[in-house]
């Protein structure tokens, strides 16, 4: 930020975004009165942040007005969140206290921006001797806000919205923390609260950022594909739209085409191509219910349903009933996919408007129409997350860092649906297993099982459940909790009663591992020495505590040291000659860290991701000073940069023919006589490219396989990609994780 006298255009770009703010809060404002406290919040904002500018040159003032827009527009929230975003920033940046906002606009607009202002400090009185993760503390204090008020998060959401819409204005490796804080909490965070608008559009800035060339690719194809394809879109609708209409139903209907990422995702995940993205279209058909209650939205869901399968062929496996059991972010929608006219694949979505509304704003539209006294059967899976979230937080045995993971897992977890031998309803996180659910019935029936009935048959306790399965536990009075429990169990409440069990038999279980890893280190001529052991503890998240803590975790089964060798290598002292690293320690200088006289820092390319010269990527450094790099993509790197953002540093490649990186090609078509020949010709002897393996199987006329391969670089990579997708027969070329 700095400071600067505004002109005549700065005061008119202001007033014309508050102008534009006023006119969206005016339709959630139930009164003159409430408005009138929105204009005295900007006035005093206004005032307050007068002359300061952002990175970008614009005056700050814009930041909280969009904040603001952000908060009424996407999210739907009333005045006092207004009121807060327009000030979240008054008291962190100026001399004004939260006393001050109390006295001018009340309590509970004051606690919303104390609450905001705290999230942007760390904790008082940290021990240096006991350091935590700034970052995860802060994020500790984002959740904590839970307990009191969650419009302190979603304000919050919005801030974070917004400062990725003016990401561009950031250096690089600040750019890359904010990102990855991004992915790993706040777009999870966005999903579980249903705001589909604001997690959207996160994601799209994230993979523009991370991945430029494929953001811009797809983007340029979608726009393509919409210009191609909208008159088949509206000529699939026409008689959709005739049919309700006959039917009586009061309704309008919406075009959408998947955003940026996720068919990125679905292309990365699938291992398939653009074109190969089949749902790329969806119709939403929204519906104003004749009667407001659940059964009869849901009739009015399956009658629509009945009527468009009756016009066009759908796919079967592609129904997805989330008005009978809604998502645990509370949406609800009937989708199909159904083949149109002209042979395109389209995903249609049937709601409600009150599912739409909930769909698109979220917590905040779910609580105006439980207000109102109408709600689907999804209105208590908000409440029971915030319930387990607070669990999570007031647990004196999670620290900071371990709160963040166990947080980011509840985040990105679903549930299923499974039945008791009574036929009561229970839900549990997808891929739970039987314990697991002997657990969410009662701690004694998990200490005592032995084996299960998962629909009238016999399974072990490490059966892993499926929707609509019923479950009977059986038990047995002498039988207690195992190690090796830990290693199947999926649920956080499972594995913590069964690791309180175990803590009975600390002592014996840090003997155990103790003499565990001993024999592991004398298999690799290595001994129980300290740096291998502050090595071990910084890879599995132990920052706290002493050795013990790593022996007790390794006796107890959490840890298993598959990967020893890999861990615990010594990467080569010689100076890398295919990679140049700038660290930004400060805005006034830079230090090369493969200098000549700074050979302690060793680079390692990471396993997880494999990068190779012209990837983007991020490296971070480790205590020894070891630099792993892994992609800008990779979902590690996003986790590491969450919760050590201090220990980020920004690679660049530098030009060589020296080095060579493993890659894997997924390719496939229709088969042909002669043409492996022609691809292996093409790859060893037009390209020069050692060829690691090769594995193509044909069936039916069709082939498919992967082909391994050492390559110098990610042009060299795409080179080959677009001349072997011309090779007759080849229908798709991706590159593919090893």
């Amino acid at each position: 930020m700095s400071l600067s006298e505004f002109n005549q255009k700065d005061y008119e770009i202001i007033a014309r975004d508050y102008a534009d703010l006023k006119e969206a809060a005016r339709k959630r404002c139930a009164n003159e009165k409430e408005l009138a406290m929105v204009q005295k919040a900007f006035d005093f904002a206004n005032e307050a942040h007068k002359g300061v500018r952002r990175r970008s040159g614009e005056p700050y003032i814009l930041h909280p007005i969009a904040v603001a827009k952000i908060v009424v527009g996407n999210i739907g929230l009333g005045y006092k969140s207004i009121c807060a975003a327009l000030l979240h920033d008054v008291v962190e940046d100026t001399n004004y206290t939260v006393e001050d906002l109390q006295n001018l606009f009340g309590e509970k607009i004051a606690s919303l921006v104390d609450g905001l202002t705290k999230i942007k400090t760390v904790l008082d009185n940290e021990d240096k001797a006991t350091k935590k993760s700034l970052q995860a503390e802060n994020f500790k204090r984002i959740l904590l806000t839970l307990n009191d008020d969650i419009r302190v998060v979603l304000i919050k959401l919005a801030d974070r919205l917004h400062n990725c819409r003016t990401i561009e204005f950031m250096p690089e490796h600040k750019r890359d923390k904010i990102l990855s804080e991004t992915m790993f909490i706040f777009i999870p965070l966005a999903h579980r609260l249903g705001l589909y608008e604001v997690k959207s559009e996160m994601e799209d800035i994230w993979l523009r950022f991370k991945e430029p060339e494929a953001f811009n690719e797809i983007t340029a194809k979608i726009n393509r594909n919409i210009n191609d394809k909208d008159k088949e879109i509206e000529s699939f609708i026409a008689p959709i739209r005739n049919e309700l209409e006959h039917a009586g139903f009061r309704f309008e209907i919406k075009k959408r085409v998947k955003s940026p990422y996720s068919i990125w995702k679905k292309m990365m995940t699938k291992g398939i191509t653009f074109e190969q993205v089949y749902d790329l279209y969806a119709v939403r058909i929204i519906f104003d219910p004749t009667v407001d209650t659940t059964e009869n939205e849901r009739a009015q869901c399956y009658h629509i349903f009945s009527i468009i399968t009756g016009i066009y062929k759908f796919k079967e496996d592609r129904v997805r009933d989330w008005v009978k059991h809604p998502k645990n972010n509370g949406y609800e929608a009937l989708h199909c996919t159904l083949m149109s006219n002209t042979g395109i694949w389209i995903e249609v979505q049937i709601r409600t408007r009150r599912m739409d509304d909930i769909a698109e704003k979220g917590i905040a539209a779910h609580w105006a129409y439980k207000r109102e006294g109408v709600a689907g059967e999804s209105e208590s899976q908000m409440d029971k997350w915030i319930q387990k979230v607070q669990e999570i937080l007031v647990n004196p045995d999670v620290n900071a860092l371990e709160l963040l993971d166990l947080v980011h897992n509840d985040l990105i977890t679903s549930d299923i649906f499974v039945f008791t031998p009574k036929g009561e309803q229970k839900s549990i996180q997808k891929g739970a297993t039987a314990l697991d659910f002997a657990y969410s019935i009662h701690t004694h029936i998990g200490h005592k099982a032995i084996a299960a009935k998962v629909n009238y048959k016999l399974v072990p306790l490490s059966y892993v459940l499926r929707t609509g399965d019923q479950v009977e536990i059986i038990t047995a009075e002498d039988e207690r909790p195992k190690r090796e429990w830990l290693d199947f169990v999926k649920t956080r409440k499972a594995k913590n009663l069964i690791s309180d069990y175990l803590k009975t038999e600390r002592n014996e279980s840090t003997k155990i591992g103790k003499r565990i890893l001993e024999e592991q280190l004398k298999n690799l001529d290595l001994t129980l020495d300290t740096k291998y052991i502050h090595r071990l503890m910084n890879h599995y998240g132990i920052y706290e505590g002493t050795p013990d803590q790593l022996y007790f975790r390794i006796g107890a089964g959490i840890i298993k040291l598959n990967n020893l060798r890999e861990l615990l290598k010594q990467p080569k002292k010689s100076k890398p000659n295919f990679l140049s690293w700038l660290l930004k320690r400060d805005a006034k200088s830079d230090l090369v860290i493969n200098d000549v006289s700074d050979m302690e820092h060793n680079f390692v390319i990471a396993d997880c991701c494999k990068p190779i010269m012209g990837d983007s990527v991020v490296g971070f450094m480790e205590t020894d000073g070891t630099v792993t790099v892994h992609k800008k993509t990779c979902p590690v790197a996003n986790s590491l940069a969450a919760k050590y953002g201090d220990k980020i540093v920004m690679p660049k490649w530098k030009v060589s023919q020296d080095h060579a990186f493993p890659i894997r090609l997924s390719i496939t078509g229709v088969d042909r006589i002669g043409l492996l020949s022609d691809i292996v010709r093409y790859i060893s002897l037009v390209m020069s490219i050692n060829m690691r393996r090769i594995l193509l199987e044909s069936k039916d006329g069709i082939f498919e396989g992967n082909i391994d391969m050492y390559v110098h670089d990610r042009d060299a990579l795409e080179k080959m990609i677009q001349k072997l997708k011309r090779i007759e027969g080849v229908k798709s070329v991706m590159r593919t994780e090893l």
